[in-house]
């Protein structure tokens, strides 16, 4: 069986899962406890957190760790929007109509429970945003810009720098949902000119459950849990070290070879889109031609149904998705493919392919399953 939804998960690396082992045996203790086996796991933490930090050019006291990309993009939102409400009566905050559903759903829940206006920026038939656009939604009380650096449907990589440059002329701040660039891009908050991000370890060879945000000194946020004050007040809760130690490790195995892997992967990929596209008539490729991440290769098949292509294809060997993993089993098309253009009944054709990191052979033998799946569920002319 060929795995190909690698957006959805990844399998744990075994040299992150001997890195975590210790942290779920034998060093079990408490960071927060003053003696030495809470010192040892205090000293554990510390260590994650600076290589965590270093991936994505901060500080270590901006990095957060959570439970994994929702919980990272539900705190960068509501704990900087409501942070700017209570401080300068801010209510008024940016995003777009293609974001993962934990971004879409914070911001209508600031809108339903805070009274946030919410401007949802238009993006083009390839998913992007045209910064000329941000700079006209942009107003004195806009409390925070919230954009996905990838799609996680359809690949399309936003120019971040350009996005981040606008609300910076603004002073505004800027959170960036990474889960799905992480460990393609590069994540440099520096480089890119942001104030926040968000990835999840899930996604790089860490458990599921790991992930991570980091948030600028200067970015007031505004806790959503409290307790004992963990995390420097921002995430209550007793840290998981070992999910800690899982996910910085992932990340540096990521960040090391990822310009080399990255130019690998997106080599394969083109090929084998050139070739799904050269084999079926139906199949269109969503999302950018070229501003795509490496490992994502999305089509449409009009005429068909995009559940019985990939039914078609596990028997064939070969598992990958229609989509967002989060979405699964609803009968609604794609918010992202409709956002773009996409007539709804073709939209429910989607069919998404995510690669490895580790991809070195050709994908010849998956277009041709396509090929087959696709002519297998076609209606008979």
């Amino acid at each position: 069986m060929l795995y190909l939804d690698n957006a959805a998960t990844t399998p744990v690396r075994p040299d992150v899962l001997e890195a975590m082992m210790p942290y779920l045996t034998s060093e079990f203790g408490n960071p927060s406890s003053h003696h030495t086996v809470g010192e040892r796991a205090s000293a554990a933490l510390a260590d994650a957190r600076g290589v965590v930090a270093r991936a994505l050019g901060m500080r270590r006291g901006d990095v957060v760790f959570t439970s994994g990309g929702t919980e990272s993009n539900n705190l960068a939102i509501k704990g900087i929007a409501i942070a700017a409400q209570l401080q300068r009566d801010a209510g008024h905050i940016v995003t777009s109509p293609i974001e993962h559903e934990s971004v879409l759903e914070s911001v209508r829940y600031l809108q339903r429970v805070h009274g946030f206006v919410v401007t949802e920026l238009p993006v083009d038939r390839y998913g992007l945003i045209d910064p000329g656009d941000l700079d006209q939604a942009l107003r004195e009380m806009t409390a925070l810009v919230t954009i996905g650096y990838a799609n996680n449907e359809i690949g399309t990589v936003q120019d971040v720098a350009a996005l981040a440059a606008v609300a910076r002329a603004h002073a505004v701040p800027i959170h960036i949902d990474a889960v799905q660039a992480a460990g393609w891009l590069d994540l440099s908050a520096a480089d890119l000119g942001i104030d926040a991000i968000s990835i999840a370890g899930h996604k790089l060879g860490a458990p599921k459950g790991t992930g991570a945000l980091a948030v600028r000194g200067r970015v007031p946020l505004e806790p959503l849990l409290h307790g004992g004050g963990q995390e420097r007040g921002r995430r209550s809760g007793t840290e998981s070290v070992a999910g800690a130690v899982a996910l910085a490790t992932a990340l540096r195995a990521a960040e090391a070879d990822r310009e080399q892997r990255a130019a690998r992967v997106a080599a394969l990929r083109d090929a084998f889109i050139a070739r799904v596209l050269g084999l079926v008539p139906s199949a269109r490729l969503t999302g950018h031609p070229e501003h795509r991440l490496p490992g994502t290769a999305s089509f449409t098949f009009a005429g068909t149904s995009g559940e019985a292509v990939l039914l078609e294809l596990e028997r064939r060997g070969v598992v990958s998705s229609s989509g967002s993993a989060c979405a699964a089993g609803s009968d609604e098309p794609s918010h992202v493919l409709v956002a773009i253009g996409t007539d709804p009944a073709v939209a429910q054709t989607a069919v998404r392919f995510t690669l490895p990191r580790d991809l070195e052979s050709p994908l010849d033998a998956v277009a041709d399953a396509v090929a087959a799946s696709v002519a297998a569920v076609a209606p008979r002319a």
